[in-house]
């Protein structure tokens, strides 16, 4: 076998042009006869491309006329028929089919006979919504095929198919070097996501400590991204690890140890922050609460102490009121007009009638004095 590169080699090379083949719309109709969900398909022998078939039938016929050739075919959002055809031809189990056709599946690993089926959750960074859109992939690896069935916009397999074509070493390791490179591509894909979510939470935590009121509805939303993120992520680990541990009985080729390896390295050290990023919007809503409590407490405190000022002032009121009133009180009984009125006559009316006014006035102000009304 030739030597191979290194994996820096064929992963971090500039982007070639997108795949040409035009993908289905984004939201097909699943009924429809005529749609065709093939995405790309082509035959592969020693590592390059041969042909590229345009339909499953056409990819049966050539699979067949070069056994030692390797099929890989890309499916987006498939119809029943076409899963079927492919469980026909492949001898793909029923239940990994119906998998395929419900999605909404959780990450997993699963050996049926020679072929094995994963299913992985990818993910995206929409900047523009600041928000994660996931996507589901599943993936049949057999002896001389791959089958990738997606759901979803993410993850770009285009770009794994022109990486790999570029490293015709790599790709003549066969299914399982192009499982492990879509491995990568999606673990790869969780980078741009954790620094957009990393960007996210500091923002947040501005928002949360300049009391902006609609950071609580941004941190639920985001802690619910990041248990779907946590739900992506960790099963992935648990299923590289697995893998790992099949390498002496597949005897799975020493350059592919080495990709599998640095992958579980990447997706531990991925799921590790989400599980962080968890932790951190779990202590944020906690301060925020603890926040939007005192904020309420203040504006509690400022309404009752102007409450009692305002109760302070109405005494205030009140008890010169009532001080006023006492002479007014005295003035208007001295002011009526009967001739039968007692003291009428009397010469100390007058003076006995301030000195009352003024008794009584002295003694309210006494009394609303100590008691603070004053």
């Amino acid at each position: 076998m030739p030597e191979r590169r290194p994996r820096a080699a064929w992963r971090r090379q500039p982007e070639p042009p997108a795949d040409t083949t035009p993908a289905p719309p984004a939201d097909p109709d699943e009924g429809s006869a005529a749609r065709s969900s093939v995405v790309q398909g082509a035959l592969y022998r020693e590592g390059h491309r041969v042909s590229s078939p345009g339909s499953l039938a056409e990819i049966f016929r050539q699979l067949r006329k070069h056994p030692d050739g390797m099929a890989w075919i890309g499916l987006h959002r498939p119809t029943e028929a076409e899963l079927h055809s492919l469980a026909a031809e492949f001898d793909l189990h029923e239940l990994a089919i119906e998998d395929a056709l419900e999605a909404h599946q959780r990450p997993k690993l699963e050996r049926y006979g020679d072929t094995l089926f994963v299913v992985l959750r990818a993910a995206r960074y929409l900047d523009a919504q600041e928000e994660v859109d996931f996507g589901e992939l599943h993936v049949f690896v057999g002896r001389d095929f791959v089958i990738t069935v997606r759901h979803g916009a993410a993850p770009d397999l285009s770009a794994v198919r022109h990486r790999m074509e570029e490293n015709p070493e790599l790709l003549a390791l066969g299914p399982e070097a192009v499982l492990y490179a879509i491995l990568d591509a999606v673990v790869d894909g969780y980078a741009p996501v954790v620094e957009g979510v990393q960007n996210d939470i500091d923002e947040i935590e501005t928002e949360v400590f300049g009391g902006d009121p609609a950071v609580s509805r941004r941190i639920y939303e985001l802690s619910r991204e990041m248990v779907e993120f946590q739900r992506a992520t960790r099963p992935l680990v648990g299923m590289l690890h697995a893998l790992m541990a099949g390498f002496a009985k597949y005897g799975t080729d020493e350059e592919l140890q080495r990709y599998l390896r640095d992958v579980a390295d990447h997706v531990t050290h991925t799921s590790e922050r989400v599980d962080g990023f968890r932790q951190a919007l779990t202590e944020i809503l906690t301060v925020n609460a603890t926040l939007v409590t005192q904020q309420q407490n203040a504006e509690m405190r400022a309404l009752a102490e102007a409450g009692f000022e305002q109760n302070e002032e109405i005494k205030k009121i009140s008890a010169w009121a009532a001080i006023l009133f006492a002479p007014t009180l005295v003035g208007t009984i001295y002011g009526m007009n009967f001739e039968t009125m007692p003291e009428l006559q009397w010469a100390a009316g007058y003076p006995f009638a301030i000195l009352l006014m003024a008794v009584v006035c002295t003694s309210l102000y006494v009394i609303f004095k100590r008691r603070d009304w004053l």
